[in-house]
């Protein structure tokens, strides 16, 4: 059974999150990934420890299902190469420091658009190309402080504090599939590609619901309120007898739920509804430790989510690794000596897959320049300093 993106051929030009993680999906869904990287490797590959067979785990877990190669572009001779590949290619993805493909004849509008039409050319970067800071290199924790983020995470004992996953590239990359996505989509009507522009700036702007709803209305600064929400209550981590937990109450019929579980309706006099909760947080937050403070987290969130109220433990790293629900939903998957995470979006006619672990450097640089037509005088001279 083909998978969705089957046929399709990307040149990935990226390296390091955002472009490694947005291949790293379409490849997952049949697409053909050719990874070019640099002299020097991915960065992520030396990312470690820890390592796996010598390269770094933040390597593997980004680049599976692609075939690796190597291609120094600042010569000549790869520019021609990386054309050759060009001729068959759906998409071109590359994250480079805008102008390096103006300063290498490689311009989207000026050479490749008009050589190659039906190509789908996305472009990730930090900023952008216009505007102030257009063209100036980015990065996560950076545009995770510049953009506001930081300014909502954490509490007063911490202060503005980092989100510990790389959430900017990661949104990032997952606009760039979305992106290419709908040009593909629209390419069916057309016969023509398109310029994909994603921006970490752009992406970490558009995460910033509902704070910067909130304050369009109200004109108020949004605060830190740690892990809990500045619309909802409680919605938030609240501490049980084994560990803490967080509960998820959106609305007031869940809160009720929640007062009937715990023999607590006499809460419900004063917090029915959700302003007056958001109003006394810390006051309500008291009187459900109160009731929470000899449970266990863990089969209490069961009964929890069993009555209707959204409850969850809050788990290391591990422990949702190895949750027997991980398991179910095929979200740790292994391949000859890989394991990583699974596939998020799933098909019903068309799944996903992992077919391959991740590429060795350059190690399918060879056989695909063969097959895209160099000879081996060609390639020889590719290698050459």
């Amino acid at each position: 059974m083909s998978a969705a993106l089957a046929g399709k051929r990307i040149v990935d030009l990226t390296r390091v999150v955002a472009g490694p993680f947005c291949t790293q999906m379409l490849a997952d869904h049949g697409a053909e990934v050719l990874k070019i990287e640099p002299p020097q490797g991915d960065e992520t590959r030396k990312l470690g420890p820890p390592f796996v067979d010598g390269t770094a785990a933040y390597f593997t877990g980004l680049n599976r299902n692609k075939l690796g190669l190597s291609l120094d572009l600042s010569r000549p001779e790869a520019r021609d190469a990386l054309l050759h590949l060009l001729r068959d290619a759906d998409v071109l993805i590359e994250n480079f420091l805008p102008g390096t493909m103006e300063k290498w004849g490689l311009s989207y509008d000026a050479v490749l658009a008009p050589r190659f039409p039906r190509l789908v050319y996305c472009r990730i970067s930090g900023f952008g190309t216009t505007g102030p800071l257009g063209n100036l290199p980015g990065y996560d924790a950076v545009l995770q402080a510049m953009c506001g983020l930081m300014s909502v995470n954490g509490d007063e004992a911490s202060g503005p504090t980092r989100v510990g996953v790389p959430i900017i590239d990661l949104a990032t990359g997952l606009s760039a599939a979305v992106g290419i996505l709908l040009a593909l989509s629209e390419r069916e009507r057309s016969g023509r590609g398109q310029l994909v522009d994603c921006s970490l700036y752009d992406t970490a702007m558009a995460l910033l619901h509902p704070h910067a709803a909130n304050w369009f209305a109200s004109g108020i600064t949004p605060k830190l309120t740690g892990s809990a929400h500045p619309s909802i209550s409680p919605y938030e981590k609240f501490m049980t007898g084994t560990g803490e937990m967080f509960l998820g109450v959106v609305n007031d019929g869940q809160f009720a739920k929640l007062c009937r579980f715990l023999g607590r309706e006499d809460l419900l006099t004063r917090f029915s509804r959700n302003a007056p909760r958001l109003e006394n947080r810390a006051e309500l937050r008291a009187e459900l430790e109160k009731s929470l403070a000899k449970e266990d987290a863990g089969p209490l969130c069961e009964r929890l989510m069993a009555a209707g109220v959204p409850a969850g433990p809050v788990h290391s790293v591990p422990q949702a690794l190895q949750h027997p629900h991980t398991a179910a939903r095929d979200m740790v998957v292994e391949k000859d000596g890989y394991r990583g995470l699974g596939i998020a979006v799933k098909l019903s006619r068309t799944p996903g897959s992992v077919r391959r672990a991740p590429p060795r450097f350059g190690a399918d640089t060879r056989a695909v320049l063969l097959a895209a037509g160099l000879s081996e005088d060609e390639i020889r001279k590719l290698d050459r300093d």
